[in-house]
């Protein structure tokens, strides 16, 4: 384990068998703590479905609060049914006080019949029904719960898996190409998070409210849970990989690929990719602008960090260091 976990120098010399050895190992090391996390993940699953559900709760109780949809409809004819439950109760406790009007063997006739409605009211549930989503099969709850915990997995995982896929790239870059490379890596996992954060806290719940939302009038809305998590991954993940549009950036100004110049001057082509890969998210006319905005401004920020690290690199030359830092030899020692 130690070998593989070992980093291989650039001038490290490895057969074919090596490398395939190598890559082995490194795979085995991924796939254990792929499966740690997922064993996590399956322990703590009620947990990590109530944290997925949640944006399709806060819908629910909008609409139960408004009388809509389905949900909300059931929740009217419950409460209807207790306030009748507790009138016709009261009703009855009334006629079978003496003095009602009524005569005593009647009077002692509505005393059960009080007490059976007391009882049958007990057992009408109070919380609000349908805030999850439903299941429509056998098996359903149990594959869906294994998808949920693997989703989760893959992220928590994320950061030591790339880290061995850069372990099994570095022999191939040069001292330069690495010393970009490390800074570059380091922000993947962090912009997938940031991304994560934003599709969940943001993008999320607006594609919830428009799906849910859309005429509902003429549907019975129930959501399926394989579906929802479906559509709930899908937007995570695309907004996790969205957010790595810095990564790409500077690494093409890195490697002189593109100048942040070149990039100023392309803004409106810019502002249309934006939109154009924000169409492509599942979402509605809301959502495309809250998924256009933040690709933007990324693509903002990473012309400036790319113009600052320019400029940092250009005053070294000016100070006679390499890019590694270390000092330029003499003319005469370089002859």
């Amino acid at each position: 384990m130690a070998k593989v976990l070992r980093p291989i120098g650039h001038e490290d010399r490895l057969s074919l068998v090596d490398h395939l050895d190598e890559l082995r190992g490194r795979l085995i090391v991924c796939a254990a703590v792929l499966g740690a996390a997922f064993a996590v993940c399956l322990w703590q699953n009620h947990t990590l479905l109530e944290i997925i559900n949640e944006p399709l709760k806060t819908q629910t109780r909008k609409q139960v609060a408004k009388g809509e949809g389905t949900v909300g409809q059931a929740v009217l004819a419950q409460q209807g049914l207790l306030k009748v439950a507790s009138d016709t109760e009261a009703a009855l406790a009334l006629l079978a006080r003496p003095g009602s009007g009524l005569r005593a063997p009647t009077r002692t006739q509505l005393a059960p019949l009080a007490s059976s409605l007391r009882a049958a009211v007990a057992k009408i549930p109070r919380s609000s029904p349908g805030d999850n989503p439903v299941t429509l099969g056998v098996g359903e709850p149990f594959t869906t719960t294994i998808t949920v915990s693997l989703y989760f997995a893959f992220v928590f995982a994320l950061p030591l898996i790339l880290y061995q896929l850069y372990g099994f790239l570095l022999p191939a870059l040069t001292p330069n190409e690495r010393r970009v490379a490390r800074p570059l890596l380091g922000a993947i996992p962090v912009l997938f998070v940031c991304g994560v954060l934003f599709g969940y806290f943001v993008v999320l719940p607006a594609a919830v409210r428009f799906f849910v939302n859309f005429n509902a009038s003429e549907f019975n809305v129930l959501v399926q849970a394989s579906q929802f998590y479906k559509f709930a991954g899908t937007i995570l993940l695309a907004m996790g990989l969205v957010f790595q549009v810095p990564v790409a950036i500077l690494a093409a100004t890195r490697m002189e690929i593109v100048t942040p110049r070149q990039l100023r001057k392309s803004r409106r082509y810019a502002i249309l990719a934006c939109a154009v890969i924000a169409a492509f998210l599942p979402g509605d006319a809301i959502t495309l602008v809250l998924e256009t905005v933040p690709l933007y401004l990324l693509f903002e920020v990473s012309i400036l960090v790319a113009s600052l690290l320019g400029r940092t690199s250009r005053r070294r030359e000016q100070e006679g260091e390499t890019p590694l830092g270390v000092p330029a030899p003499p003319p005469d020692a370089a002859a």
